[in-house]
């Protein structure tokens, strides 16, 4: 992070500084009580569960003494423990709010830099876009991305707080599950460039409709003008060049021919990758990527599009991706005993489900088995939802499902209407991690997913033991 001051601080959110220096300098953003210290500048957020002002004291222990409140009362509570604690802060602002004030700081923050900001959101694959992105953009400069998934209100303004002074491209991720979401984070980071993967139905429960998830994605374009870029995957009824208007640049990738990035020859590897050939302007660069999936060669090709916006060439961008590797529990293969395992636990939607039954067909095995747990937000539509992944995969030829969760009891019920007799039912996960080491045997690729809230990662954890 680029060392900032308390008057800059202060100038940035509008507060009022109640204790201290204006000059003190702070070299680090902290929201986490337990991990901040000297040198940081501690954000008291309220969320729905917490009010980190109860935690100032053990703030202060840990050495940092600088912070951004939103109750004072806090402060005067802390000045009536004693001398020292009064005299340990060298900065106190007060603010309306520290969530919007942190918000506030990112935005300013930006505005000190000089860095091409892209912007990713989507139903699925955002995640693995944005890492190949970050792979591509830093063949050429200095590049940073979210960690792990800090791509919300909170995660986003952090990120930016993090990138470095000689940052030149930064990566952001965008995540949302309401209408206005993406506009806020749009308005905070005011990206050169957003990529959108494709419209899914991720958060139909909140969104209503595929027409309400496709406007709340495109929120990314509310700040655009002739100066920024839109990226997208052409994928039919949303993301198609007659849907998308407006005064900014498009940019498409696709498998029909007409797009501006043209993908073809997908060759699937399973757990060893993807190879696949990539035409823009008549010319033809092909791509061998170490990770697996399919789709991976659609979200490689935004990635491309992405970086050539900022004059990297196809040539630089495929020795990029040659070395790609995606964000932990989103289709890690790892082995043990004789038994392969597809981590695939970060989140599931229908699209992904059937996305990650394809790696889980095309790696080799002795017998192919889907574990496959509840999605959830699919509103209406879960349980007709949770049906069609279980006939997609008995379709493909998976030899044995395991379906754990109340919902996947449709996908049980999807599998046997197309005559898939070999289907376990679990409506709690810890009757299958009783059963666990009677079922999967040595010999199986074991493809594990589910919503976040499943916590499937737990069986990963004991097939790995």
């Amino acid at each position: 992070m680029k060392q900032l001051t308390i008057k800059q601080v202060k100038e940035a959110t509008g507060g009022t500084l109640l204790q201290g220096s204006e000059e003190a300098a702070i070299c680090d953003i902290s929201t986490d009580s337990r991990k901040a210290e000297g040198g940081d500048l501690f954000f008291a957020l309220i969320g729905e569960n917490h009010d980190a002002h109860v935690y100032l004291p053990q703030v202060i222990e840990a050495g940092c003494t600088a912070m951004v409140i939103s109750d004072e009362a806090a402060f005067r509570k802390l000045q009536g423990r004693g001398e020292r604690k009064g005299a340990e802060l060298n900065a106190v602002l007060l603010v309306e709010d520290t969530t919007k004030a942190l918000q506030d700081l990112a935005s300013y923050y930006l505005r000190l830099l000089d860095i091409k900001k892209i912007a990713v959101t989507g139903s699925t694959g955002k995640t693995s876009t944005r890492d190949l992105i970050g792979r591509v953009c830093s063949q050429k400069y200095k590049t940073q991305k979210n960690m792990g998934n800090l791509n919300n209100h909170i995660g986003v303004p952090l990120t930016i707080l993090s990138l470095e002074e000689d940052t030149q491209v930064a990566v952001l991720e965008m995540g949302m599950d309401k209408f206005g979401e993406i506009d806020l984070l749009a308005r905070i980071a005011r990206p050169d460039i957003g990529v959108i993967t494709n419209i899914g139905m991720s958060h139909i429960e909140n969104l209503g409709s595929r027409e309400g998830i496709f406007k709340a994605k495109m929120e990314l374009t509310n700040y655009f003008d002739q100066t920024n870029t839109l990226i997208f995957h052409q994928e039919g009824e949303f993301l198609n060049k007659e849907q998308i208007h407006g005064s900014y640049h498009i940019v498409t990738t696709g498998i029909d021919g007409k797009s501006d990035y043209i993908i073809s020859g997908i060759e699937d590897f399973g757990a060893e990758g993807i190879q696949f050939s990539l035409e823009h302007k008549g010319r033809l660069q092909k791509f061998r990527l170490p990770i697996p999936g399919r789709h991976n060669a659609y979200n490689s090709a935004l990635a491309v599009a992405a970086g050539m916006q900022l004059g990297i060439t196809m040539e630089e961008a495929a020795a990029g991706l040659a070395q790609a590797e995606l964000t932990d529990k989103r289709l890690t293969v790892r082995g043990k005993n004789g038994i392969k395992v597809i981590d695939d636990t970060y989140n599931a939607s229908p699209d992904s489900m059937k996305g990650a039954v394809d790696v889980l067909m095309h790696t080799r095995g002795l017998r192919s088995v889907a574990v496959l747990g509840d999605m959830f937000e699919l509103g209406d539509t879960s349980s007709s939802q949770h049906e069609l992944v279980g006939r997609y995969a008995a379709e493909q030829g998976v030899e044995l499902i395991v379906a754990i969760g109340e919902n996947a009891g449709f996908i049980r019920k999807g599998a046997e209407a197309c005559g898939h007799s070999n289907v376990l039912w679990f409506s709690e996960k810890k009757e299958f991690l009783k059963r666990l080491d009677t079922i999967i045997q040595k010999g199986d690729v074991v493809l594990v997913k589910g919503s976040r809230g499943m916590e499937m990662e737990q069986i990963v954890k004991q097939i790995m033991e």
